[in-house]
Formats: structure tokens, sequence, C-alpha cells
């Protein structure tokens, strides 16, 4: 016995070993999520070119959103570099003599607080279509591109480098082969990148050259040092000369410096140099002697690490540009500046600046909210809201129906905005609504009222803000006591308490909590960071320029997780690297600082998310990416902290973590999201898979589940928002351990589905064209489920490309039979809640709404769909092949907000019944009449073989056959117009009388009575008139012609029985 159940213990191993691993590429390739933007507020857009001889071909290269293209001058735009592993972009550069030859420099060159990191530098000879990296993978950030205009092989790459840390790989590159071997030329210390950069529009070889030292960490920014200096060479980058003093220049330690020359003037040059003394200082003999035109520190001083750009008009070198926050511009060589765009109109914080290099009139503006048009030189200016660029914090969820998604962005507020909507339109910029300003963080939804939210901008400001009426509290926790100054991060920590739907939580250095929604607050914690003074000092940030904004504010909690499990179970992370515990609600607390093994001592912890599963469990994220470290950590303990393990060690996921979800009814499945992308595990963390199913690689910074549809919420720090609708296939596979699934059909579990009720769109009707609108779900309820074929599938085990789906009531009656095109592994298919329809003559059906899927196959014709079905519970049997089926239950609701009763639901069915009997009839009269044309086609075409006097007798009687076919196709739909023109005079015909009576009768959702009862029996009076016409002309005339036919003889006929 021993002997047998070992032998069964080893099959068992054996068969779980060799099942095959689910490749969510392969096996889920139809789950891709729907991008559902915003575009009104869009992102950070950090480089601009476009096609001289045909600007309408315009690229743009966006912060952390990736390239984009657009080809009719931004009419329209397109995604062009998701398929690369970084979406993080600082440069774009196209090759004029060739513009199918595209550059982009991954990494921006703006070293804020949020500044995204690069991998490379990118090559595309189609215009966009692919890409090959080029090299200079670690150089991190790349700043500017210039292309030599007489070689194009000839490339210079100014590379900004990693702000976070020294590195030797900063300075400016030179290829000569176009792009295979990289040269660096100027290099000044491991400190200083190339903060700008412009080339001689005459001479190629006459390069200017801003080297920028600079150094970030996480609580402070120092811009300027001896590694930054004004070059200049006139030889390619072989030499280079430091301008200084002698030449004109300020003297001392320098910054970050704007530089441009004139295309009309090339001896015309401008420099904005950040220095002891900020100064605008011109040259108008090519950068040799160089005198100060402006001091005002309204003009030259202003946040140079973050936007220190200058520009010249192209056809006027006395004109030039001031780009930072607003624009100005000066007519009179930096003399005197106006205002062209102030802080309004187009969004501020200005980072590129193109202008046509032939047409000064015709300008890009790029910003932190997208992009601006100006074909007047600035005049006016068009905002492109087609972008979805929005650089999104958090993301939070309601439970209306349909529910809401809610988050923040970087410098674009936070917003409040549907997740999908019962509206015939997509999901346009202006069905969001703002609910807080600056730069938008947390939004959390209040658990009591979902018209209330809780709002967070930087700084620790935050507020409760009412959807529905506007009104707004301000609720940030005050001091605590006199002398004590509470310390927010510029991203600070909210929390909703599970257990109590008054009570929240919001980090400074302390837990603060309140049990009235914000109206009060108390601490419940100490100080819970390291409370590093020395760190926590602004007073000099920024270097050679003070800048003291709260972005650096350190020693700071960043994260609150209460366990949704256990009462009094707290997490809080804080910037510096500490995890905290409390158990007992705030009165004693644990901190795991250096206890957590592979977690580097004072790492950035964004976020903790306690289990839904097992009290003592939490996933804590952290990254140290701030500090030069750029290993993906998420740590994980079962214990209350006892032991720790890293889920991403040797898991191959690519990118530092930013997030990390636990599915709330599946343990197994766990999402992360890193800086190039979302990884799933299907395993329990065992391993991990990049998720890239029309999904790029762009920073993934935020995630939440709705639970009730069992949608993932995506917030991305560069692609706006995205939604994977249903992820019950995941569950299931992660119930499955992440193998294939051993049945060859398996049926997911679906969510419930809503007779809704579609309004019209608001604001435009026809004319979309040219405006955005994000991706709105399917209507109907998802039927997803999993198609597993094999080579070996033959005879009776085939299974081919179609499913059949096979819907039955509680009463297990079947009401619906669909048959849709399948694939290989998960297939999708919108059942639209509908019953079995009536034939329809000529195929397809008339009733309900129809539901959709990738289509139909076999030779069968479908089912025509019927009335809505009521509500209620119904069982869906999805089967392939002859011996294959699965099922699940399915959950029909009528639309909540304007429901149907039974009572009426079920008088409509009964008109409806006694109408489909009189359109049988019809739809069997027109099958005849069209069944009758084609006999007479093929009795005029054997005419000419016939005897002539039988032929003409033949043609005779056709002639008489043909006007009484047309008197009944009169009566039934009324005399043809014969008049060039449009339209026709009103008729009554069988068909306007019978549509009458259907459209009284479907056309409102009220129980038929005396009136409809009148239109019934009229449409029943006039189908029954033209159906006794057709009779006796089928039982007479068309009989007569097939006599003569026959005796001709032409065997082409059948009998034809009465329509009863």
């Amino acid at each position: 016995m021993k002997k047998i159940l070992s032998a069964f213990t080893f099959l068992v191993i054996a068969f779980c070993t060799s099942a095959q691993n689910i490749d969510i590429a392969k096996h889920f390739k139809s789950l891709k999520p729907r991008s559902i933007g915003p575009a009104g507020m869009s992102g950070r857009v950090t480089a601009i070119d476009a096609v001289w001889s045909n600007p309408n071909i315009i690229y743009l290269g966006t912060a952390s959103g990736g390239v984009w293209k657009s080809e009719n001058g931004g009419a329209s735009w397109n995604s062009i570099f998701d398929e690369q592993p970084i979406l993080n972009i600082g440069s774009v550069a196209i090759t004029q003599s060739n513009p199918s030859v595209v550059w982009a420099g991954t990494g921006e060159g703006n070293p804020r607080n949020s500044v995204s990191l690069g991998e490379g530098i990118y090559k595309s000879i189609d215009g966009g279509k692919t890409w090959k990296c080029m090299g200079l993978e670690k150089t991190r950030n790349i700043h500017r591109i210039i292309i030599d205009p007489t070689n194009p092989d000839v490339v210079y790459a100014g590379v900004m480098g990693n702000p976070f840390v020294p590195h030797p790989e900063r300075g400016l590159y030179k290829t000569t082969d176009g792009g295979q071997n990289w040269k660096l030329i100027l290099h000044t210390n491991d400190s200083s990148g190339v903060g700008d950069m412009v080339m001689d529009p005459v001479n190629p070889n006459k390069l200017f050259v801003n080297m920028y030292q600079h150094q970030r960490t996480p609580w402070s920014l120092q811009g300027g040092g001896q590694g930054s200096g004004f070059y200049v060479t006139y030889d390619g980058g072989k030499t280079f000369k430091k301008l200084g003093k002698e030449d004109g220049l300020p003297d001392g330690n320098l910054g970050r410096i704007g530089i441009t020359v004139g295309r009309n003037d090339p001896n015309r040059v401008y420099a904005l140099v950040e220095a002891t003394k900020n100064g605008l200082y011109k040259s108008e003999d090519g950068g040799l002697k160089w005198e100060l035109v402006n001091s005002d520190p309204t003009v030259v001083t202003n946040r140079a690490f973050y936007f220190q750009d200058i520009a010249i008009d192209p056809t006027n070198e006395n004109r030039l540009y001031n780009i930072n926050q607003m624009i100005t511009v000066s007519e009179d060589a930096g003399k005197t500046f106006k205002s062209v765009i102030p802080y309004s109109g187009i969004h501020p914080d200005h980072h590129a600046w193109w202008i046509h290099p032939q047409n000064g009139n015709f300008i890009i503006d790029g910003n932190d909210g997208g992009i601006g048009i100006s074909r007047d030189r600035g005049k006016t200016w068009q905002f492109d809201e087609k972008l979805p660029l929005g650089q999104f914090y958090h993301i939070n969820v309601d439970n209306k129906i349909p529910y809401n998604v809610m988050g923040g962005l970087q410098d674009n507020g936070s917003w409040h905005g549907p997740a999908y909507v019962w509206v015939n339109s997509g999901i346009r910029n202006a069905y969001w609504q703002g609910v807080g300003g600056g730069d938008g963080f947390d939004v959390v939804p209040d658990a009591e009222d979902a018209n209330w939210v809780y709002s967070m901008s930087q700084g620790g400001s935050v507020g409760r803000y009412n959807i529905a009426t506007g009104e707004e509290w301000s609720i940030r926790p005050p001091s605590p006591a006199p002398g004590v100054r509470q310390r927010f991060n510029w991203n600070a920590a909210i929390a909703q308490d599970p257990f109590d739907k008054k009570t929240i939580y919001y980090g400074s250095q302390f837990v603060n909590k309140s049990t009235d929604k914000g109206a009060s607050w108390t601490q419940i914690s100490d100080d819970l960071t390291t409370r590093d003074s020395a760190k926590m000092d602004q007073s000099n940030n920024g270097g050679l320029n003070v800048d003291i904004t709260g972005a650096e504010n350190y020693c700071t909690i960043i994260c609150i997780e209460p366990s949704a499990k256990q009462q009094g179970v707290i997490w809080a992370g804080t910037d510096d690297g500490n995890v905290q515990l409390t158990q007992d609600g705030g009165k004693t607390w644990t901190n795991f600082r250096g206890k957590i093994p592979g977690m580097p001592l004072g790492a950035w912890v964004p976020q903790i998310r306690a289990s839904r599963f097992n009290a003592g469990e939490a996933f804590v994220v952290a990254n140290d990416y701030r500090r030069g470290n750029m290993k993906p950590t998420v740590f994980r303990t079962t214990d209350f902290g006892k032991t720790w393990t890293n889920i991403l060690e040797d898991k191959k996921v690519i990118g530092y973590a930013l997030c990390v979800l636990q599915d709330p009814t599946q343990p197994n499945l766990i999402f992360v999201g890193t800086e190039q992308g979302l990884w799933i595990s299907l395993d329990n963390a065992a391993t991990f898979q990049q998720f890239k199913n029309d999904y790029p690689s762009v920073s993934t910074y935020d995630l939440a589940i709705q639970e009730r549809e069992n949608d993932l919420v995506i917030a991305t720090f560069g692609r706006a928002i995205y939604i994977l609708d249903d992820i019950g296939g995941l569950r299931k596979a992660a119930a499955n351990m992440g193998k294939v699934f051993s049945n060859k059909v398996t049926v997911f579990n679906a969510p419930a589905g809503y007779q809704a009720h579609r309004k019209n769109a608001m604001g435009i009707e026809y004319s979309v064209w040219g405006t955005y609108e994000g991706e709105n779900k399917k209507s109907g309820l998802p039927i997803s489920f999993f198609v597993q074929k094999a080579a070996s599938d033959t005879g009776k085990n085939a299974i081919g490309d179609t499913a059949m789906l096979r819907f039955y009531d509680a009463t297990n009656t079947l009401v619906r039979t669909i048959r849709t095109k399948t694939d290989t592994g998960f297939n999708r298919y919108f059942w639209g809640m509908e019953g079995r329809g009536l034939r329809a003559s000529g195929g397809g059906g008339r009733g309900g709404r129809m539901g959709g899927g990738a289509g139909y196959g076999g030779g069968a014709p479908q089912e025509a769909p019927g009335l809505p079905v009521d509500p209620g519970t119904y069982k869906v049997v999805v089967s392939a092949g002859r011996n294959f089926s699965d099922s699940t239950m399915l959950v029909v609701n009528d639309d909540p907000y304007a429901p149907t009763s039974k009572e009426v639901r079920d008088a409509i069915r009964k008109a409806n019944a006694r109408l489909d009997k009189t359109t049988e009839k019809l739809n069997t009269l027109n099958e005849r009449m069209t069944e009758a044309d084609g006999i007479i086609a093929k009795i005029e075409a054997n005419l000419r073989d016939m005897d002539k006097k039988a032929a003409d007798t033949i043609r005779k009687t056709v002639t008489v056959v043909k006007d009484e076919m047309k008197a009944i196709r009169e009566m039934l739909n009324g005399k043809p117009q014969t008049k060039q023109g449009y339209g026709n005079i009103p008729q009554v015909t069988v068909s306007s009388v019978f549509g009458e009576a259907r459209m009284t009768v479907m056309g409102k959702p009220v129980a038929p009575g005396a009136q409809e009862d009148r239109l019934i029996t009229f449409a029943e009076q006039k189908v029954g008139e033209v159906i006794t016409r057709a009779n006796k002309f089928f039982d007479g005339t068309w009989k007569s012609l097939r006599t003569l036919a026959e005796a001709a003889p032409v065997k082409i006929f059948k009998d034809y029985k009465t329509i009863e």
C-alpha cells in the first residue's frame, strides 16, 4: 500500500512540476487595459522638434510619457515609444536632411525632486515606427541632442546625468558614426552635466556648452560650483575654451546657463547666467566678448535648476524669449521684457520652446501641463488637450455606480472623474472635476458619503471638498503645541480608518488622527522619523540661488496604512528609512530601522500595504534611487515584522519599486509598480511577469482595485490613468498558482451587469474629430473564459476557432445562444443581457442590445438578439469543441437610476409577442418576394433559348407578375421617389403602420394600454390586407407563370403554402 501511495505521490508531483506556467503575454494577450486619460490636465513636455520642410510633423519628448508624434500639426497624436523599456524622455532631435531619422535621449534634464531618470539614447530610421538603443545607458539623463546638419552621422549628446549621485558618465558626448561609438569630449567633474548646448547655425564645428554642477539628495538641492562653466569649441569638440571674467562674464562659481545663438545673425549670442550675481549677457561677435545687458532679478533670477532657457527669434536677433514659470519677450536685445504667456491661459513652468527656423510666428511651447501652439508669435495660443501625459502620484476609487477614480498630479492639481460613463461617448476631459490645486497628491473618498473627498496638495495642505456642492474645508492638522511645527513632506500621507468611517490619519513627523473627518486632530505618535536636524535644515537649499519650497522637506512620514484585518494595527513609513508599527492604536510603536535584511538604511518608504488575509502581514515598498541605488525592493513580513523577505529578489523585475498591491480576494495575485512598468505575480510572489498588453513600460506609481467590479485601476506618472477591467481571469490563474488550466475550457467569475440607459453626450455631438476621449468600458456584461488548445487536439477532442455561449435563467430555461470566435488563452465576450430575438428576413434581428466579442464563426447564422432579459441570476455555459465546457453564474441588474418594473417588462413582452406574430408573416412575405425576384431573373435569362412564341407568352406574363409584385411592395413600403432630389412625400404603408405600433410599444418603459392595442390591431389589419393580396397573387398569377415556364420547360420553381 505504501508503494502504491508513493507511486501516486510521485505521479502527482510529476504532473504538477510539468504543468505549463501561464505566460501573461501569450495566454492573456487579449486582456488589455483602457487608457482613460484625462488629457485636459496633461503633463510635463521636455523637448520639441518638428520637420522644417513640413512642420505639420511634430515630435514631443515627455518627461515620463514617451515620445509622441503628430503628422497633422497637432490635430492628432500617436505615442510612438511604447515598446521601449523606459518612457522618460529628455531630448528629441530630427535629422532635417532625412526626417525619417529621429533621435531621443532618455532621462529629463530638469532635476527637480520628481525628476525622471533614463537609460540611454535611442535612434529611429523610420520616423519613429521602430527604435534602437544606441548606448549611453549609464548617462541616465540626456538633456540635449544636436545633429550636424552637414553630416548626420555626427551627433552630440549633452548629458545632464543622474542628479542624485556623482558619476563619471556626465558631460558632452559625440559620435561620428551614427551612434555606433561615442566619445566623451567634455567632462569637468562627476557632479556636472550639460545644462544647455547650442550649435552655431552656419558653423557646425562651433558649439556653446554649459556644464552645470548640481547635486540632489533626498533632503537637499545644491546647484553651482567649480564644475560649472561656459565653454565654446570651434573644432567639433577636439578642444574647448572656458569663457570667464576676461571675456566679460561673471567671475567665481557659476551654475546653470541658458544659451541661444541668432539664426539670422550668428554673431549675436545671449547667455542667461546663474552666478553669485545673476545676469543676462550678450555677445555681438560670436561669443568672443560679452556684456551684461540685464541684471533685474525679475528677469535673471528664477529656479535655474528647473528652467533656465532663452531663445532668439530666428528672424530677429533683437527679439529674445525668456522661458521659465512664465514667458516674457524682449524686443530690444534683452534690455526690457514684456509678458507673452502669464501665469494663466497656458500652463506655467515652461521647459521646451520650439520656433520654426524660417518663421518666427510659429511657436510650440512645452510645459508642465502639455503644449501650447501659436501661429502669430505668441499673441494667441491654443492648448492641445489631446495628450494624456498626467503624472499621477496616487489613485483611489469610490463605490458609486458607475464608480469614480481620483488622484493628484504633479503640478496639475487633484481630480475626480468617471472610470466609465453610461453616455454615448468616450470619457471626455470635461467629465473630470478639479477637487484641489497646486501639486496634487492623494484624493480619498469619504467612507460615508462619496460626494465628499479628502484632497491634498504640497507641503501638507489637505482639505475636504464636496463634488456636488463645491463646499470646501481646510483641515490641515495645526501645531500640536506652542513652538512645535508640523513637518510635512511635499507628498504627505493620508489614510482612511477601515473600521471607523469618520476617522482619518495624516502624517507629518507625527501620525495625526481625526475622529470627525478632519475637523479636529490629535497626535497618536511621537516623532517617528530620525529627527536629523542637519537634514531638516532648508535654509541654504538651492545652492547659488536659494530654493525653499518644501519640496525637500525631510524626516517626514510619507505613508500610513491601517490594517483592515485587525483594529489598532497601523503601519507608517518615512522618507528617512523608518518602518514603524503600532498594534495598539498608537500607544506604542516599534521601529524596524536596520532590522529588515536587504533594506538600505535610510531608504525612502513611499508605501506600505497591510494584508487583508493575515493581520501580521504587510508589504513595504522601499526605493533608494535618490541615493543612486536602482534595485527594486518590496519587503514582506507575515509575523508583524519578526521576519522579512524581499519579494523582488532575483525576480528580474526592472525599475525601482513604487507601489505594491495584493489582490483582496486572491492572495496569490500580487501587483507591483516600478519606474519601468507593471509587474504581476500569479504565484504569491514566487515569480513576476511584466504586463505589456497595450501597457507601456511607464512609471507605475499607484494601484487600486474597485472590488465590486474587479477592476485594477493604475496611476501612472506620465500616461495618466489606465484601467484593467475585470481581473477575474488573473485571480483564477493565481488560484491555480500560475499554471495553465488543466481543463480545455475555464470560465471565470463575472462582475454584475447593469442594463443601463445611455445618455446623450454633453457639449459636442457630431464634431468629435480633433478632441480627446478616454476609452470607455464596453457595454454589456463581460463573459471571460480561457480556452486551452493543443496541436494534439484532434478528432472528437478537436477545438475550432469558435465557442458557443448558452445563457440560462434561474429556472434553467435557455434564453440565448451566441457563437463567438475564440483564441487560445484568454477570451472575453460582452453579453448585451438580451434574450433570443425574432428571426429577421435577410438575417440579423431586432429587439435588445447586442453583445460583442471577437466576432462570429461557423457556418450557421447567428441567433438574433431580442428584448432585454429580466434582472436576476443567470448561468452561462461556454462550450468549445464537442466535449468541453464550463460555466459560471451571472447577475443582471436593472438600471439603478431608471429601473423598469417587472409588471411593465411583462406587459411589453406580451405586446411584443403579439407584434412578433405579425412580424413573422412579414418576414415570410419579404423572403418570398426576394425569392420571386430571383426566379424571374432566371426565367428572363432563359428566354433567349426558348421558342419565340413561348418566350413572348412568358414575357407578357412576367410583365403582369412584376406589376403585381410592385403593387404589393408599394403596399408594404410606399411608392418610391422617381424624381431626383432628396426625400419623399409621407405615405401610409404597411411598414409605417406596423413601425408606429412597434415604436409606441417599445419606445417607453410603460405598460401598453388601449392606445397601443388600437395601433397593434390596425397594424394587424394592414398586414392582413397585404398578406391577402400576396396570397392571391402567389396562388393565381404566379402559378400561371410557373405553368408557362415549366412547360417551356424551366425547372426553377418551388411550391408555396398560404401564409397564415
